[in-house]
C-alpha cells in the first residue's frame, strides 16, 4: 500500500472514532424513548362482583303419600306441566275399603244399641248412665269411620301448586307409605326462580364497610338490580333483585347466604340449574389505572409518574378493585398527575422520556 492510500484510510478511522465519542471521550447518550402518557382525574366507576349460584323454583313441593298403599295409577309424566288440584297418583285402597266397611258396621251397631236403650231409660228401667255410655261409643265409632274414609280420600294424590313434575322414582305396584324417605315426585313452580349464593366473612365485611362510607346499611329494599350469568355464559335477559340477606355467619362454612329473585315468564331458567350472580358496585371519586401502565416489582404493583422535566418516578399503588382492563385506586395520586401507560416494563426511575399525550 502506498502513502497516498494510507492517509485517506487513517482519516476515515479518525472520523469514525470521533463520531463514537464526544469531546470528553464518553459515548453519546441514547435518545429518550417516546411513550404514551395520560393525565389522571377522579371519576365514578361501576365494577361487578361475581358469585356462583344455584337456582330453585319459587316453590319446590315434595309430593308424599299420607297413607300406605301400592301405587295403582300414575297420571302424569316427568317434566309435565300440571295445575293445582290435578290428580297425580292413585294408591290401592282395598284394605282401606275393608277397614271402612268394618268401621261402618261398628257405627251401625252402636246406633242400634243407642236406639234400644232410649226407651228403656224413658221408662226408668235402666239408668241414664248406660245410655250415655252407648252414645259415647257411637261417637267414637263415627270418628273412626270418618278417619278411615279420609284415608281413602288420601289415596288420590293431587298437586298442591301449579308447576312442573320432577323425577318419578316409583312405578306402578310399588308399596309406599307416609314414612317412605323418597317423595313420589316434586312439583316445581318456576314462574319465578330464586338464585342462592354465598359471601364469605371478608366479602360481607367489605360490602358493609363500602355501603357505610356511602351513609347507608345493607338493605334489600335499596339494593341494586343484579344480573344472572347463565350456565352457557350468556346474561339472562331479565334483571333480578336481592330479596334476602342472612346476616348470621355459618360457623361451619364461615359464609352467609343471600338470595336474588328473577322473573321467568318464558321458563328459560330451570330449577337445579347453576350460574353466576353479577352484582354492581358503585365506586365514586376514584382513579382508573390501566393494567398496561403497571409493572410487578417484588410482589407490588408499580406505575411511573411523569415529572415536569419529563423524568419518570416509580410509585406503588394500592388496588381496591379491578375491571377486566383497569385497576381502581382511591389514594396516592393527585388529579392532573401524568401516568406513563406504555413501555413501562423497560423503564427505570429517574429516566427521561419523550411523552406522547393520549
Amino acid at each position: 500500500m502506498n502513502v497516498r492510500t494510507i492517509y485517506p484510510v487513517l482519516a476515515s478511522l479518525v472520523l469514525f472514532v470521533s463520531c463514537k465519542e464526544d469531546k470528553n471521550g464518553a459515548p453519546p447518550q441514547q435518545s429518550a424513548p417516546s411513550l404514551k402518557v395520560t393525565q389522571l382525574k377522579k371519576q365514578d366507576v361501576t365494577t361487578y362482583d361475581l358469585y356462583s349460584t344455584s337456582l330453585e323454583g319459587k316453590q319446590n313441593v315434595e309430593i308424599r303419600p299420607k297413607v300406605s298403599g301400592f301405587v295403582q295409577e300414575i297420571y302424569v309424566e316427568e317434566g309435565q306441566q300440571v295445575k293445582k288440584g290435578q290428580l297425580l297418583f292413585k294408591l290401592e285402597t282395598e284394605s282401606l275399603t275393608q277397614d271402612a266397611n268394618a268401621a261402618k258396621a261398628a257405627v251401625n251397631a252402636a246406633q242400634v244399641e243407642v236406639d234400644k236403650l232410649k226407651p228403656l231409660v224413658e221408662k226408668n228401667i235402666i239408668s241414664n248412665v248406660q245410655l250415655e255410655t252407648a252414645k259415647a261409643q257411637l261417637e267414637q265409632a263415627k270418628s273412626s269411620y270418618q278417619s278411615v274414609t279420609a284415608n281413602i280420600g288420601y289415596s288420590r294424590v293431587t298437586s298442591p301448586v301449579n308447576g312442573y313434575i320432577g323425577n318419578i322414582p316409583f312405578k306402578v305396584g310399588t308399596l309406599v307409605s307416609a314414612t317412605t324417605t323418597t317423595p313420589l315426585t316434586t312439583v316445581s313452580d318456576i314462574s319465578e326462580v330464586r338464585a342462592y349464593f354465598s359471601l364469605n366473612e371478608k366479602e360481607l365485611l367489605a360490602i358493609k364497610q363500602r355501603v357505610a362510607k356511602e351513609g347507608r346499611t345493607i338493605d334489600v329494599n335499596r339494593a341494586p338490580e343484579v344480573e344472572l350469568i347463565m350456565v352457557n355464559g350468556e346474561p339472562y335477559e331479565h334483571k333480578g333483585k336481592i330479596a334476602m340477606v342472612n346476616n348470621i355467619i355459618n360457623s361451619t362454612t364461615g359464609s352467609v347466604t343471600l338470595r336474588a329473585d328473577f322473573k321467568n315468564p318464558d321458563l328459560i331458567l330451570s330449577s337445579g340449574s347453576t350460574g353466576e350472580i353479577k352484582i354492581p358496585a358503585e365506586r365514586k371519586d376514584v382513579f382508573v389505572i390501566p393494567m398496561t401502565a403497571t409493572v410487578d416489582l417484588q410482589g407490588n404493583k408499580m406505575v411511573y409518574v411523569l415529572g415536569d422535566d419529563n423524568t419518570v418516578t416509580s410509585k406503588p399503588i394500592t388496588i381496591i378493585d379491578q375491571t377486566q382492563e383497569n385497576y381502581i385506586v382511591t389514594e396516592g395520586f393527585e388529579e392532573g398527575d401524568t401516568l406513563v401507560i406504555e413501555g413501562v416494563s423497560k423503564l427505570k426511575s429517574g429516566q427521561k422520556i419523550a411523552p406522547i399525550t393520549k
